[in-house]
């Protein structure tokens, strides 16, 4: 986790795939949901699709913007913490680096901090897993 914002994760993750395949990552959601977790995913504006957090419930998210193998922004429980998730891809020689801004937390409220803290721990672990699962899908 970095940056000067202080109520935004940022992480990137090398990734040794194409963009098309980190894209798949993200947008595919039986793919989605061997990394991170499970739900209606899918890179169309306005989609609405919930992601099932396990112990923190099913969370709403809602599709802002789509540019196919560039970009993913996409509302994260807008009911309880309000954020914004955004996933960037940038070709790196063979592979992609992804970026993450997971923003919006209202760092001045209990869940809002607790949230922040816990996801800003656990975002670096989650975009490591996507790899090994898009290895799984080559074999």
């Amino acid at each position: 986790m970095t940056g000067a914002e202080p109520s935004v994760i940022h992480c990137d993750q090398f990734i040794a795939h194409p963009p098309a395949a980190v894209w798949r990552a993200l947008t595919d959601p039986e793919l989605h949901a061997r990394w991170w977790a499970a739900g209606d995913v899918r890179p169309v504006v306005g989609h609405r699709f919930t992601l099932d957090m396990g112990p923190w419930g099913q969370q709403a998210c809602e599709v802002l913007a789509v540019e196919p193998e560039r970009l993913l922004r996409y509302s994260f429980a807008p009911d309880s913490l309000d954020t914004t998730i955004t996933w960037r891809l940038q070709a790196e020689g063979a592979g992609t680096r992804l970026f993450l801004e997971h923003a919006g937390f209202d760092v001045d409220s209990p869940l809002g901090k607790t949230a922040f803290h816990g996801m800003g721990e656990g975002w670096p672990g989650l975009l490591r897993r996507i790899e090994p699962a898009l290895a799984a899908e080559d074999r």
